[in-house]
Formats: C-alpha cells, structure tokens, sequence
C-alpha cells in the first residue's frame, strides 16, 4: 500500500483523509502493525490508481479459520481418499456438535475472542461435509477411548450425534474400553489421511505441538498402532449398543 501511494504521490494525510482514518493509523498499517481494513485498500487502490491491485489484496485479509499449527493437516483432509484416526481425550472435530466445539473454545487457555471462537466453530461445521459430501464418499474410520465418552462436555445430543454418524455407509466408528486398552493406545491421538495419489500423511497432535509427515517410517509406525487399538476395540456394532447405552442411562 505504501508502494503505490508514493508511486502515485498520494500523502498519508489524503488517504486517511479520504478513508476516515488518521495519518497514524495509515502508517501503522502500512508497517504491518496494524492490519489494512477492506474499506482503506479500496480507498487506496482508487485514489492511487491501483487498478484493483490493492482491493484484491482483501481476500488476504480473512482470519485464518484454524489454528496455524492444523492449517496444512486441513488442507490435506480436504482432498483425503481416506481417513483413519484415534483420539484419547477428545470427540473427534467432524464429528463434534457445535455445543461440544463451543464448550472446549470457551475454556481454552489463553482464551479466545468471541469472533474467533464463532469462525472456529463454524470452521469445524463446515469441516464435517467431508463424511457426507463427497463423490465418491470418503471412507473414514474413527476410534475413540473410552474416555472421551465420559469427558464431562460429552452430553447426550453429542452421544446422539455419534450414533448419526455411525450410520452412514461411510464411516466406521468403534469404543476402546478401558478394560482393552494396550499401551498403544495411551500414547496420543493420531489421525492417519491417504492422498489422490495413494502418498499416506500422518497427523500428531499434542497441547503445544502438531506434526504432519509424510515420512515412511512414522506413517507407517502410526498405521500399525492403528491397526493394534482397531482390533482391541469393540466392533461397529457393539460400539453402538455401547453409546447406546450410555444415552439411556439416567
């Protein structure tokens, strides 16, 4: 923005001027303190005739809708031909209710604006269309310790939810109980993605780091853990009359 407005000979003063913002505001802006508004980079792009050069730039302006550490594992996913995970603690993003979401984004530490919690909730929703959406569907596997089950958050709409979901022809979602957990599965979650081109990613998540590799090795240290917890866990069925259970209970 800088650039063009000394390029077209257009003082700070002008563009504050013009965009209702003052000549300090336009100078933290354009020294990367603060972030450029819609509304100033359409002023800026006339009034420097930019030609829309500086008004495109407003699509870099979004706040990302994840984390950073998860951003590549979501741009992964999205084009995934298969997905295989397990997780300790946690329901699974796309298979949470957004009560759930809302109930761990409102007690994370450091805390969350509102605005960020209502984009990351609505990111996690839209997430979920991979199990329902796509042509052809997407094969996806979900193991969950029993813990996460008897977490506190876990109410009976998301017991609910996680019937629904073990009902679509894609998905196949099973209950490790405690009484069959191996050592393997008290290690972490992980999240196993096959790629268009059958390269297997592998996703790690821990409270202050991610990792995804692509490394031979780890995807395949990871996949026969998986498949370890998988067969220790109820079958399908059973994993349903499982939850099932746990919505009748008083």
């Amino acid at each position: 923005m800088k650039r063009w407005r000394t390029k077209a000979n257009v003082s700070r003063e002008e563009l504050g001027a013009a965009a209702n913002y003052s000549p300090d505001t336009i100078k933290s802006m354009e020294q990367g303190v603060r972030m450029p508004t819609p509304r100033v980079l359409d002023v800026a792009d006339e009034l420097c005739r930019a030609e829309g050069l500086l008004s495109a730039a407003k699509e870099y302006l979004q706040k990302e809708r994840f984390p950073a550490r998860a951003q590549d594992f979501m741009e992964r996913e999205k084009e995934a031909i298969g997905r295989w995970s397990y997780e300790v603690t946690l329901v699974p993003g796309l298979v949470q209710t957004a009560g759930y979401a809302r109930a761990l984004m409102e007690n994370r530490y450091p805390p969350l604006d509102e605005e960020t919690v209502e984009e990351r909730i609505a990111a996690r929703m839209e997430r979920q269309t991979i199990l329902t959406q796509r042509r052809p569907p997407v094969p996806v596997s979900f193991v969950l310790y029993e813990a996460v089950l008897r977490s506190p958050q876990v109410d009976t709409d998301q017991l609910v939810r996680l019937l629904e979901i073990s009902r679509l022809r894609n998905v196949e979602l099973q209950v490790l109980p405690f009484e069959r957990a191996v050592a393997a599965a008290l290690m972490g979650p992980m999240v196993l993605l096959e790629a268009r081109d059958h390269e297997r990613y592998v996703f790690t998540e821990g409270p202050f780091a991610s990792e995804l590799s692509a490394d031979p090795e780890v995807v395949s240290r990871v996949a026969g853990r998986l498949s370890m917890i998988r067969a220790q866990a109820l079958s399908p069925a059973e994993s349903a009359h499982f939850i099932e259970r746990m919505v009748d209970q008083p």
